[in-house]
């Protein structure tokens, strides 16, 4: 079944457990992340759209942004959709723009430094508990 989207969300297929989403990202809402500077992240699929194995976001940082050093729980698959910032991931930096990809593995330190903002990004993770910790230094 093909369906067309704008704002709206929509079913597609069964419309019970099995249903897929189709919706437009800038329908969903974003939240601050206290812990960054200028940083943004909407959740565009989950276990609200009963994602059951990985949740996408996508993180918008402005210039100056950023998100000081930290670790997680789970891994981090991330793909960067336009600006440019310098990532560190375990003490290596890393200049990275437009059609770059990055794999962050569960408990490595890591952090982000806007250079050309907007900065944006998805990011997909596991649908599983998620600790983050800050870190001093990257």
């Amino acid at each position: 079944m093909m369906a067309e989207h704008g704002n709206e969300e929509t079913l597609v297929g069964n419309h019970g457990e099995g249903a897929g989403v189709v919706r437009g990202a800038a329908g969903v809402p974003a939240k601050e992340i206290t812990a960054g500077r200028a940083t943004r992240m909407q959740v565009l699929l989950g276990p609200e759209e009963g994602a059951p194995n990985f949740v996408m976001r996508r993180f918008t940082m402005d210039a100056g942004g950023g998100i000081p050093a930290h670790t997680n729980a789970v891994e981090h698959e991330q793909y960067v959709l336009r600006g440019r910032a310098r990532i560190t991931i375990e003490g290596r930096v890393h200049e990275v723009g437009p059609d770059d990809t990055l794999y962050i593995p569960a408990g490595a330190k890591h952090a982000y430094e806007v250079t050309e903002g907007p900065f944006e990004f998805l990011c997909v993770v596991p649908n599983a508990p998620d600790e983050i910790r800050l870190e001093e230094a990257c």
